[in-house]
């Protein structure tokens, strides 16, 4: 067991354990880091209430019936969406990340129903908030693949390598540079929210139930909640599938299960 120098468990390295048995059963590895990353101040990871908001759960829907295909259900999750308060640029974003998960075809089609959804309310009369763009030009290059590491680090609580990754180092770059370069560096959508987004779109897909557990663990990694968890799970199961849902409860009972035996 690891202790502090108090001998109570180190919460933070029990997330590092719990990731490590995760990725062993994939044939990666994430290392503990004891580089100043560790204790970066990130704005988005406080853990501020067990009850996501509606603005929040509106998220749900938009990136499961995205991921899934389903264009006419996308089209009702984007109305309730905006309605709750999503701004144009947020439904946007979650649309665009759509592509790292389920691929370029599904992202662009969502894209064309975000498009036909907006001129629609549009006619209505209905202007939505445009939202804002990201805070800062995202990194190219050398500079790219650094941030993305960089943020795949704190994500993870630790450096992620292993097997596979040595196996076939294309995949990790493009892991680093796209996904957690290209994507997590545009702030225009927060840590949490893109949690939220990447666990609704992969429980909406059978056959990548570890991704789904991996990726609960990050979600609390950046502050979301086991109560918010709970309920994501359930606003799938309610209002996507019964197979979504389910699939997104056993991913956080096992991530809870692994937290508890590495503690």
């Amino acid at each position: 067991m690891i202790a502090t120098r108090s001998g109570k468990v180190s919460h933070k390295r029990r997330m590092v354990f719990a990731l490590a048995i995760l990725l062993t059963a994939m044939g990666c590895h994430a290392m503990p880091s004891t580089s100043t990353q560790d204790t970066h101040d990130m704005s988005n990871t406080s853990i501020s209430s067990d009850t996501l908001s509606a603005r929040q759960q509106a998220i749900i829907p938009i990136a499961a019936f995205a991921a899934a295909g389903h264009l006419d259900a996308l089209k009702k999750a984007l109305n309730d969406g905006l309605d709750a308060g999503l701004t144009v640029s947020d439904a946007r974003e979650i649309l665009v990340q759509t592509y790292a998960y389920a691929g370029f075809p599904r992202s662009l089609n969502a894209l064309g129903q975000l498009m036909k959804v907006l001129e629609a309310r549009k006619q209505r009369g209905i202007e939505d908030a445009p939202g804002r763009a990201p805070s800062h030009p995202i990194p190219t290059g050398e500079a790219l693949l650094a941030a993305g590491t960089a943020n795949q680090t704190r994500l993870s609580g630790g450096p992620v390598k292993g097997p596979l990754f040595d196996f076939a180092p294309a995949i990790d770059q493009y892991l680093k540079t796209h996904l957690f370069g290209d994507i997590f560096e545009r702030d225009n959508v927060d840590w949490k929210d893109r949690e939220i987004a990447t666990v609704a779109m992969l429980s909406a897909l059978p056959g990548v139930e570890p991704q789904v557990q991996a990726h609960m663990r990050i979600s609390m990694n950046v502050g979301l909640s086991k109560g918010q968890l709970q309920q994501l799970s359930q606003v799938l199961a309610d209002r996507v599938t019964p197979d979504a849902g389910q699939r997104a409860r056993q991913a956080l009972e096992q991530q809870l299960d692994s937290q508890q035996d590495a503690g």
